[in-house]
């Protein structure tokens, strides 16, 4: 995954309810490019490397039957 840079030449003039209305561009990328963006948020938000995401601690986490017998 590359690197997002901001492209100050796209910006325009609008008012508050049109830079508010976020849905409108994200309805118009697939399926896979706005899970790339969420991927990138991640790794900003939790402070790591998007090319190399921790591993999850597995052990943490045990399963349990819901059947009586199982």
């Amino acid at each position: 995954m590359s690197n997002f840079k901001l492209d100050r030449t796209a910006f325009k003039p609008q008012t508050m309810a049109e830079a508010a209305n976020h849905a409108d561009f994200y309805r118009k990328l697939t399926w896979q490019e706005r899970l790339a963006i969420t991927a990138f948020l991640n790794s900003v938000a939790f402070r790591f490397d998007p090319n190399h995401p921790p591993r999850m601690n597995r052990s943490t986490f045990s399963v349990k039957s819901i059947l009586p017998n199982g």
